[in-house]
């Protein structure tokens, strides 16, 4: 039973961590939507977490851009860190079960954002207040799900980033959101001696997995594996909603 949710894990990592080195991002998003199949959200960001700053860590550190990210997208990532840990009971309390509910929609807001062709901008002297409502409502959301895709994504792409700028400033801001994640889930005794194995394949397979994206990449077109990923995250989301919503009414 351990050594098949071990590969379930590496499995998972190894996939969210392809679609990081290929796209940018998606690490948490994916590994959370795949591990919610089989274990409350909380377990599963128990497992994320560590994966998830390290390889942020190192996205942060890829560009040098970091002065200019840091002096744009602060309101961001203090509105964040405050909704998520003026919240930091969501994940344990009697609305958990609403998680992955809440997760599975979330990522098909996402997907049907990113296959859109609509196309949000915020004017440089909005970034400030924007940013801290973005981040505020963001903090909450990741507070009950683990995920932080929605609304910083929208936001950051609004804002006019280049493209190089943005993946770097990607790294920044899920760096702080998911260090503010990991006091909560340490606060709440999610993060044990239990989590450090499948911590450990989860950040095995995480770099692999990114190592592999990134070589695909010079022989892919983003755009397309993107389009696909995208479908592929709305058909799991609705899997995801569907099935707990049926658990918790049935």
């Amino acid at each position: 039973m351990f050594d098949s949710l071990l590969i379930l894990i590496a499995a998972a990592f190894l996939l969210a961590g392809f679609i990081k080195g290929v796209i940018g991002l998606g690490l948490p998003t994916v590994s959370m939507g795949l591990l919610a199949v089989t274990m409350p959200p909380a377990q599963a960001i128990a497992i994320v977490i560590v994966p998830a700053i390290v390889t942020n860590i190192w996205q942060t550190f890829g560009g040098p851009y970091l002065r200019d990210i840091m002096r744009r997208l602060w309101p961001l990532m203090a509105g964040t860190v405050a909704g998520i840990w003026l919240n930091a009971g969501l994940l344990t309390g009697p609305y958990a079960p609403y998680g992955t509910v809440i997760l599975g929609t979330l990522l098909v807001i996402y997907a049907i954002l990113g296959l859109s062709k609509l196309h949000f901008k915020v004017a440089r002297r909005n970034e400030k207040w924007v940013g801290g409502i973005v981040g505020l409502i963001t903090g909450v959301v990741s507070a009950a799900t683990g995920v932080q895709v929605i609304p910083s994504m929208p936001y950051l792409q609004a804002i006019g980033m280049e493209k190089d700028e943005l993946v770097q400033a990607l790294g920044v801001f899920f760096t702080v959101a998911t260090v503010a994640l990991a006091f909560n889930l340490t606060t709440a005794g999610l993060m044990t001696a239990a989590t450090a194995l499948p911590g450990a394949v989860a950040m095995v397979a995480s770099f692999a997995g990114m190592f592999i994206g990134q070589a695909v990449r010079n022989r892919m077109q983003p755009d397309v594996f993107r389009r696909w990923f995208l479908i592929a995250m709305i058909l799991l989301g609705l899997y995801l909603a569907g099935s707990a919503f049926v658990k918790i009414h049935g």
